[in-house]
C-alpha cells in the first residue's frame, strides 16, 4: 500500500471525486489545513484517514502528512480535482521500481486548467532550478513520489509554499535521480487559493525565490 498525502484547505467538492478515483494499493492520508466548509467530515466518511494540521501552510500540511504515513514510497497530490489519482502508479511506478528517487508529474494543461501567470512563474522556477542545480525538469508539478525515510532525512524545513521547491533543492544536492512523467492537469474545482490568484502566486514565488537565494 501506497500512501498518497493529500494536503486539503476547503475542498469539499472537489474531495468525493478525489478520493472516488483513488487506484488499488493506494491510500489517501488528507491532511486538513484549516477547512471550514466541511472537508474533514466529508474525507472521513468516504473512507480516508484524516489529519488536522492546526498550523497553517502547504509545507506544514504536507510535513504533517509525510510524519504520519508509513508506506516505504510517498505520494503527494493537489486534492482540488485538477489532477486525477488513476495517474498515480505511472508517478509512483519509477520510485517503487528503483529507477528513480524523486519523480514528479509534468503537467499536460487542459484549457482553462493553469492561468498564464502561475504557468509562466513555474517555468522560470524550473529553468533555474535546472540551470543551477543540474537536473532536468520542466514543471514543479504537485504530483510526486519518493521514498518516505530518505525524504524524511532531506530535513525539509520550509512550511509555507517553499515546500515543493527545496524538496528538489534537497534532492539534487543529495544526487537523487530526478524524473518527471507527463500527468493530465484539468480545471480545478473551485478558486484556486494560489495560481488562481496573481497575488496567491505571488505569496508562492516569493517563498520559493527566498529559497534560491
Amino acid at each position: 500500500m501506497i500512501d498518497v498525502v493529500l494536503p486539503v484547505l476547503d475542498e469539499a467538492g472537489a474531495i468525493p471525486w478525489v478520493l472516488s478515483r483513488f487506484p488499488e494499493g493506494f491510500r489517501a492520508i488528507v491532511v486538513d489545513n484549516g477547512s471550514t466548509d466541511g472537508s474533514t467530515g466529508i474525507a472521513r466518511a468516504l473512507g480516508a484517514e484524516v489529519i488536522v494540521e492546526p498550523r497553517r501552510g502547504f509545507g506544514a500540511a504536507c510535513w504533517s502528512g509525510l510524519t504520519a504515513a508509513s508506506s516505504r514510497t510517498i505520494c503527494f497530490m493537489d486534492c482540488d480535482g485538477s489532477l486525477d489519482p488513476a495517474e498515480l502508479p505511472a508517478v509512483a511506478g519509477a520510485v517503487e521500481s528503483g529507477r528513480a528517487d524523486l519523480v514528479m508529474g509534468a503537467r499536460r494543461p487542459s484549457p482553462g486548467s493553469w492561468p498564464v501567470h502561475a504557468r509562466l512563474a513555474n517555468r522560470w522556477l524550473a529553468h533555474t532550478v535546472s540551470k543551477r542545480f543540474g537536473v532536468s525538469i520542466r514543471d514543479l508539478g504537485p504530483m510526486r513520489a519518493a521514498p518516505r525515510r530518505e525524504l524524511l532525512e532531506l530535513g525539509i524545513a520550509d512550511r509555507r509554499f517553499g515546500w515543493p521547491l527545496e524538496m528538489v533543492l534537497k534532492a539534487a544536492a543529495a544526487d537523487w535521480r530526478i524524473a518527471e512523467v507527463p500527468v493530465r492537469y484539468h480545471p480545478r474545482n473551485g478558486k484556486s487559493k494560489v495560481t488562481g490568484t496573481i497575488a496567491g502566486t505571488w505569496r508562492a514565488a516569493s517563498d520559493m525565490g527566498r529559497l534560491l537565494r
